[in-house]
């Protein structure tokens, strides 16, 4: 099977390791890849945002499978091109991507099939999202409606902080994506991700982790695309698991399938556990990153048939097999990020890890240059470890990271604090 990934980051560079083990595979290619999946994989450098460019660069190499692994693919309509042309696809439809690419549309779907989440405005002018604020008061939660690469939501201590979040939207700050804002009840409680395969009728659930947000040890500073992650999580109980498949996940594809947009797909599923309860705090229509690195880890070779179960419509069939064990990844960052950095630094003693199915350093922001591997991105590594227990796999992914030397590169010291307290 020739299989082609779309993407260039630590996701991708996770997904197409994880799919090399299997022996279903003959030839991967990942577009536009990065320094560190280019060492695994062939590496195209396409317009993945282009379905029309995509379609003609599966024809000419006879590509049998398509796995999407960013947002911004999704939401342009590739997977419909590539539908259209008769290609095999993994990841949701347009219309369905608008989980998403627009809150407000998952608020709406939420509503129609009771999903328990946060209460809500949604606004498309600065003087009524303050008014709201003002009769709702703080701490409280303005997000961006559309795509800002996991950077749109504002947690807001004070009614001011709130007024100025919004300003920041309208005025452009986050682009097109801020034109609307969804502004929500500011959920107490522990927040993790819950992760389920569906192919549009029948749905799997492939495991849970929980991401670090903050920029800052502790949880503090502001949000970013995630700056570690960790699986299983433990506040994820199989008994929550089993109501947020019953209360949340199964109603929404079922409202889903009813508007004529089955979902097809992974659905990353961000939970507010509080009291044993889950509610919705936003859904992702494709894997987390840096959540995806844990689970990649721990599913191995066999994300391959899940993914193809979940394309061709099978799920029914499939089955996980987990290992018994934890996986923690930290990210390596550029010094400013999430604000401004530079790029081009080099990054030297990643030739000190071969990786194996327990420790592996994947590429996020990375490019090969003449001087070596150099950073191009904010979040370029992201140092995973696999453990009998999460204190043996962040021992091993900390030890790893000393092992590397980029002094224009941070990362937090306290990646799993939770679970290990």
């Amino acid at each position: 099977m020739n299989i082609l990934i779309l993407g260039s980051g630590g996701r991708e560079h996770a997904l197409a390791w994880a799919v090399m083990q299997n022996p279903k595979c003959d030839k991967l290619i990942v577009a536009p890849g990065n320094a560190g999946i280019a060492q695994i994989a062939d590496c195209a450098s396409i317009d993945i945002n282009d379905g029309a460019t995509v379609v003609e660069f599966v024809a000419r190499n006879n590509v049998d499978f398509v796995i999407i692994g960013p947002e911004a693919p999704l939401a342009a309509g590739v997977g419909d091109r590539l539908r259209e042309a008769g290609v095999l696809v993994f990841g949701p439809s347009k219309a369905a991507a608008e989980l998403e690419a627009s809150k407000a549309f998952t608020k709406e779907i939420c509503d129609a099939c009771d999903a328990p989440t946060a209460a809500y405005g949604h606004f498309t002018d600065a003087a009524a999202a303050k008014a709201y604020v003002q009769a709702n008061g703080a701490p409280i939660v303005v997000k961006a409606d559309g795509l800002a690469a996991g950077k749109g939501v504002i947690i807001a201590e004070t009614v001011a902080q709130a007024e100025h979040a919004i300003d920041d939207m309208f005025s452009g700050e986050f682009g097109a994506a801020g034109a609307e804002v969804v502004i929500e009840e500011f959920m107490e409680g522990e927040e993790a991700s819950f992760f389920i395969l569906c192919d549009g009728e029948s749905v799997l659930p492939i495991g849970t982790a929980q991401d670090h947000k903050r920029v800052g040890d502790g949880d503090t500073g502001p949000n970013t695309g995630g700056m570690g992650a960790y699986s299983p999580a433990p506040v994820l109980t199989d008994a929550i698991a089993q109501r947020a498949l019953d209360e949340i996940i199964r109603p929404t594809m079922a409202e889903m399938a009813k508007r004529g947009t089955p979902y097809q797909g992974v659905l990353y599923a961000g939970l507010m556990i509080k009291d044993g309860a889950p509610r919705l705090v936003e859904y992702n229509v494709r894997f987390g990153d840096p959540e995806c690195q844990v689970l990649m880890m721990r599913l191995g070779a066999q994300v391959l048939d899940l993914l193809q179960a979940a394309a061709e419509g099978r799920l029914d069939e499939a089955q996980v097999n987990w290992a018994d064990d934890h996986a923690l990844t930290v990210v390596l960052a550029a010094n400013g990020y999430p604000g401004s950095y530079e790029k081009g630094s080099v990054i030297g003693g990643l030739d000190r890890f071969e990786g194996d199915s327990k420790n592996m350093v994947f590429h996020a922001g990375t490019a090969m240059r003449d001087e070596g591997i150099v950073a191009v991105g904010g979040r370029v590594l992201n140092v995973t470890a696999r453990g009998e227990t999460l204190s043996q796999a962040r021992e091993r992914a900390y030890s790893m990271v000393d092992g590397i030397d980029w002094p224009e590169g941070f990362c937090r010291s306290d990646i799993g604090w939770r679970a290990l307290t």
